[in-house]
């Protein structure tokens, strides 16, 4: 049986990714998503998670009317904790162990972010998956992921979508768009192509962490990712480095 190639991941899940055809927290899509997951860890790969939420509460359109940049996204940082738990009890649900660590304190349901603690989680087998994001505003999600998985010494961030890897324009509008097998941090950033904010793109390329952008929506992507095969978008190396 082959390897996998990336041993320890951090998996980046958008909100919409909850959300599929039945709202804002679709058990179904979660339970599919969890599934998928499960796959790596029964092939021993140690995995950490983030989170966003923007399938219960996006801040912009409210700091647009007038909300306090600032308070929109602590609202924001507190949807991706619904996300985490939903996750996790999907994956508890078929025996999978995980613990949920959020970056804003809230001992009734979540374990405090410290770094050792996750560590030592990841050690045992258990997924991680961090909410709150960083714990402060002006960060997003992207950030999050970056900053964890090189706290976490994490080999790569798989970056799910539901596209299919990163496109010259937005494949949705822009027939003529074409994807990329693969770019390099400092194209990705010139070209300002829709990888992950410059904040996390930047924390990445300083510390030599890979990401893979592909299509969550087809089934054992995950796996296929992590063991090296040529699908989606790898910005950062070279796929036979």
């Amino acid at each position: 049986m082959p390897e996998p190639r990336y041993r320890r991941i951090l998996l980046k899940l958008s909100g919409e990714a909850f959300a599929g055809a039945g709202g804002q927290v679709d058990v179904d899509t979660t339970s599919l998503m969890a599934g998928q997951i499960a796959q790596i860890h029964a092939d021993g790969v140690s995995i950490g998670v983030v989170v966003g939420g923007g399938n219960i509460w996006r801040g912009k359109p409210h700091e647009a009317a007038g909300m306090e940049r600032a308070t929109a996204d602590y609202m924001g940082m507190l949807a991706t904790v619904i996300n985490a738990l939903a996750l996790q009890d999907s994956l508890e649900r078929i025996g999978v162990p995980s613990r949920v660590q959020t970056a804003i304190e809230m001992h009734q349901i979540a374990e405090p972010y410290i770094r050792r603690r996750a560590m030592r989680h990841l050690e045992k087998g258990r997924i991680v998956i961090f909410g709150a994001g960083t714990g402060n505003p002006y960060f997003t999600t992207d950030t999050t992921a970056a900053l964890r998985a090189v706290e976490m010494n994490a080999q790569a961030i798989l970056k799910a979508t539901k596209v299919d890897g990163v496109y010259s324009a937005d494949p949705h509008k822009d027939p003529t768009a074409t994807r990329f097998a693969q770019v390099d941090y400092l194209r990705a950033l010139q070209l300002g192509l829709e990888v992950m904010d410059r904040t996390a793109l930047t924390l990445c390329m300083d510390n030599g962490i890979p990401i893979i952008v592909f299509d969550m929506n087809v089934s054992g992507n995950i796996r296929r990712v992590v063991m090296g095969d040529d699908i989606g978008t790898l910005v950062g190396m070279s796929r036979t480095a």
